[in-house]
Parts: C-alpha cells; sequence; structure tokens
C-alpha cells in the first residue's frame, strides 16, 4: 500500500487495511462500514455479496503434516511433471484454467494450508489479468485517485 498510495487492502484471512489508518489493520473500521452499507440498503449482507460471488470456494483446509514445506514441494513435483501451470508467489498455486488451488505451509504451525476456488455456474468468467475479485480493491483504489496498485492474483494472500 505504501508502495502505489492504496486507500485499501485486503486478505483472504480477513485482515482489512485502510490508508487512512496509517495503513494499519481494523477489524472495527470494516465492521462499521459494512453496517453502514447495510443500513443504508436495506437488504442483507448475503445479497450485498452475491454480485462479487464469481467462485466457488472450499474455504481453507488445514491439515497437520510431518514436513509441510516437503509436501508442498511433492504436489509441485507432481503437477509441474504433469504440465500444470503453476506458480510460487505464496506457496504453490496451481491453474487449472476454470479451477485453482494454493497449497502452502502455516508460518506458525506444522500445518498445510489449501485453498481451492472454481467458477461458479451460470457466471460469466472475468477476462484479462487480475480480473478475479481482488480486482475490486484496484477499482476502488483508482476511484480514490491513487495510482495503480501491482496486479495481484486473488490466490495470493495479499490480494
Amino acid at each position: 500500500m505504501a508502495e502505489t498510495g492504496a486507500v485499501f487492502g485486503g486478505e483472504h484471512s480477513g485482515h482489512y487495511y485502510f490508508r487512512d489508518n496509517y495503513r494499519a489493520d481494523s477489524g472495527i473500521i470494516t465492521a462499521l462500514l459494512v453496517l453502514e452499507l447495510m443500513s443504508k440498503s436495506d437488504q442483507p449482507l448475503s445479497a450485498l455479496l452475491e454480485p462479487y460471488r464469481r467462485y466457488a470456494d472450499s474455504g481453507e483446509i488445514n491439515t497437520e503434516v510431518a514436513d509441510p514445506p516437503g509436501a508442498v514441494e511433492a504436489v509441485a513435483k507432481h503437477e509441474e511433471g504433469a504440465g500444470a501451470n503453476t506458480d510460487r508467489l505464496d506457496g504453490l498455486t496451481v491453474d487449472h484454467g476454470d479451477w485453482w488451488y494454493n497449497l502452502r505451509p502455516s508460518n506458525t504451525e506444522p500445518l498445510l494450508r489449501l485453498t481451492s476456488k472454481r467458477q461458479r455456474r451460470g457466471v460469466r468468467a472475468p477476462r484479462g489479468r487480475g480480473a478475479r475479485p481482488g480486482r475490486r480493491a484496484h477499482q476502488l483504489n483508482a476511484e480514490a485517485g491513487s495510482p495503480p496498485a501491482k496486479e495481484t492474483p486473488c490466490h495470493s494472500t495479499h490480494c
């Protein structure tokens, strides 16, 4: 955020950062903004979120293993050997076109963290780089006059 002047940033883990709050995480500000939006719209949160739900996802699945980095490398070797499209930005991300998964070791526990997403049925596929849900943060930053943020795929924990 400091590098690009972004007004807002978020992580899949539920951390939300605001430029006007010294780029610090604030669940309270986030909760208040959501409550304000709900009160002005007179709709439940589920209805407000529906237009942004392009993907069905597994949520984060945690599995205890003896050697998380070794397990990630074994999966990477298999997927790369099969010709899959892989990325190592945040653990291992394997993209199979209309679905993808990210597998990474926990930074704090002996766990593997798995997240899988696929395009929801009946939802038109987004086009172009950065077209996944994290793209909305880039749009908000542009509307606020901030310079464009680096395009970050949604499967990163930093989109």
